[in-house]
């Protein structure tokens, strides 16, 4: 087999050293965790080298965000099905076969419900992430690729799909449906530091305790006496995001953080761990982010939030995302402040968060005088 892959190296001149470590791309399976990080052909392993391919596999792969990594993943494990159905090969990049990729995504035959275009974009991403990785380049203006991608937003583009914000007096409906015991007090802590601190569902859950408790912390923690100070490694890098004490303990984040802490014993580690059957313990595991989006889910619904929607579109409408949604279109204070706590690039990512309900509260249309 060795010998069959270095002849087949040796006849294709467009496979680089790197490719040359990764399994067949016909195997989906080993496909979607293929590693494009290899010693040069000419070079012997040794122990040290083999130390730093390995340690440099850990940069890279943490160079993008966990769910990322994932997604683009999944996207080249698909790419190369498809590939291998329709008789060719993923490498090197071909931007007609791309084109056609996209195409077949935009419209499918048979049952197969067509993508969004937001999904084909980010399938296109994925697949340019992972070129990237194998020392390949995609062109993305390629007129196979950008005319397609053109002509599929023209055709089947539509307004995108927002998540409902959960403003402040939602989040005091919210906590009133939450009991008082140690679940309740964790669920209470998580929904009042995300809507304060205008966190996704992932920089809540990767908190810890203190700096280095965990090889998979995202972020830590400081309590003083004006609120707290978290430290994040988040999707744009590293940052801080103050939350200050609120006005009665009942609504206050640093409060609720404190209460959980207290009684759930929790000195080290994750800080939002999962409990016990009988709930009266928490353990040492770190909950999933999907616990966040699915708490949010039940305390709406508890709450009675948007009671005007029928059940199945109330679940649609609201998502972890929904807490930094909320702050954003709370926080009655100058603009650059909310960009700064959210982490905002640029002003206009963050009005993309400001969305409210009570809309033509200003009406310019009599303020023209009309």
């Amino acid at each position: 087999m060795k010998q069959e892959r270095q002849a087949e190296n040796h006849e294709n001149p467009h496979l680089s050293a790197s490719n040359r470590a990764l399994p067949d791309e016909g195997d989906e399976n080993e496909t979607a965790h293929s590693d494009p990080l290899a010693l040069p052909s000419d070079v012997a392993g040794s122990g040290t080298l083999d130390r730093l391919i390995d340690t440099a596999r850990d940069f890279a792969k943490g160079s993008t965000a966990e769910n990322t990594n994932k997604a683009y993943a999944a996207d080249w494990k698909h790419f190369a099905r498809w590939c291998r159905l329709k008789g060719t090969h993923p490498l090197p990049p071909s931007p007609e076969m791309i084109g056609l990729y996209m195409t077949d995504l935009a419209a499918p035959t048979g049952a197969t419900r067509p993508l969004s275009v937001s999904t084909i974009e980010r399938r296109l991403s994925g697949l340019a992430w992972h070129y990237a990785q194998r020392g390949f380049t995609l062109d993305r203006k390629d007129r196979h690729i950008a005319t397609v991608l053109a002509g599929i937003k023209r055709k089947h583009a539509r307004p995108p799909v927002q998540k409902e914000a959960i403003l402040a007096e939602d989040i005091l409906a919210m906590l009133g449906t939450l009991p008082f015991d140690l679940r309740g007090l964790r669920d209470r802590a998580i929904l009042l530091l995300g809507y304060a601190g205008g966190l996704r569902r992932s920089e809540i859950i990767c908190l810890d305790v203190h700096k280095d408790d965990t090889p998979d912390s995202g972020g830590w923690i400081e309590i003083f006496d004006k609120g707290a100070l978290l430290t994040l490694n988040a999707k744009t890098g590293w940052r801080k995001v103050e939350i200050g004490r609120g006005s009665s303990d009942q609504t206050c984040p640093v409060h609720a953080l404190e209460q959980w802490l207290h009684f759930a014993k929790i000195d080290f580690g994750p800080i939002f761990v999962g409990i016990s059957r009988d709930g009266k313990r928490a353990s040492k595991a770190r909950l999933n982010d999907k616990h966040v989006a699915r708490l949010i889910k039940r305390t709406v619904l508890d709450a009675g939030i948007r009671s005007d929607l029928p059940e199945k579109d109330r679940m649609a409408l609201f998502s972890g995302h929904s807490l930094r949604a909320g702050l954003a279109s709370s926080a009655e204070i100058d603009e650059r402040y909310v960009q700064k706590h959210l982490g905002h690039a640029t002003a206009e990512m963050t009005r993309r968060y400001q969305r409210r309900r009570d809309r033509f509260r200003v009406n310019m249309t009599k303020a023209a005088g009309l």
